[in-house]
């Protein structure tokens, strides 16, 4: 479970990261974009993918490149919804994007839907209405973006994760598609940069840099201690899954109450001990 535990604060450590961005005086978006220098070359070094494999008939290029579209994009996305929303909704509009990859899974994978996992969707989509509904009050509320950005993290995140089952589907190894995809997202990431550049809105500094290197090591971290916690623990997957999403929901929830003091209505944090049952009934069924 050590795995586990470590990839939960490497997840709720990239959400810190980017909730102090703005007050160290750091682009995001360059950031975001350096995270991927980062996860590319710790995926060659240490995952040592086959490029080979990518060569073979079958790759679905198509999915891979929309994750590499999708990754940075999102990515932003969810750096937003940190800064308008908090890390607590933020973090569970993340963990909650995984009823739309078993709506998938029901739709296009041919899964059959049990009774709990009903149940746990239903729960799910009663908490995420829960956390984006807007008291009229707080200071992590602002205008439309307090809930827009939350679910923009959310249904993002679910179709990323739809689109990592369809490579799963395809049997392309997982240090080659991660490879694939980091690399995609790198190119698009600088030249969103680049085009920001030209457009007079952002100059490169080290600074920014310098985040993006802590957030790759995040990043990476998280993604890598997680199939870690998978393998050591093969024959206990939900145990691994439950304790992965309920981890960062509930280290989220501490980290931005406590730490940052981010201001929940009631309302919200219903909708927060909500998604926790909702994962938790999921897991179980």
């Amino acid at each position: 479970m050590i795995y586990v535990l470590l990839s939960v604060l490497c997840s709720v450590l990239v959400s810190v990261l980017l909730k102090l961005a703005r007050r160290a005086d750091i682009d995001v978006g360059q950031a975001i974009a350096w995270n991927y220098v980062v996860t590319s070359v710790l995926t060659a070094l240490l995952l040592q993918p086959t490029p080979a494999s990518l060569r073979e008939p079958g790759v679905p290029w198509l999915a891979l490149a929309a994750l590499g579209i999708l990754l940075p994009t999102i990515f932003l996305a969810l750096a937003a919804s940190v800064r308008h929303a908090g890390i607590v909704r933020s973090d569970a509009a993340q963990r909650l994007s995984l009823l739309l990859s078993l709506l998938a899974a029901f739709a296009l994978f041919g899964e059959q839907l049990t009774a709990p996992k009903g149940i746990g969707i239903a729960l799910g989509l009663l908490a995420l209405l829960c956390m984006v509904w807007r008291s009229g009050h707080g200071t992590a509320e602002r205008g439309t973006a307090g809930w827009l950005y939350p679910l923009l993290v959310f249904a993002g995140f679910g179709v990323i994760d739809i689109l990592f089952k369809r490579v799963a589907q395809a049997g392309v190894p997982l240090g080659a598609s991660l490879q694939a995809m980091f690399a995609l997202a790198l190119l698009v990431a600088f030249a969103l940069q680049l085009w920001r550049r030209m457009q007079g809105q952002a100059r490169f500094t080290a600074r920014s840099a310098l985040a993006g290197l802590l957030l790759g090591l995040a990043n990476f971290g998280n993604i890598l201690f997680y199939l870690r916690g998978h393998r050591a623990l093969p024959q206990h997957p939900a145990l691994v899954f439950a304790s992965m999403n309920l981890g960062v929901v509930a280290l989220g929830a501490l980290v931005g109450l406590l730490l940052f003091h981010e201001r929940l209505s009631r309302l919200n944090l219903a909708g927060v001990a909500l998604a926790l049952l909702a994962i938790g009934v999921i897991a179980r069924g």
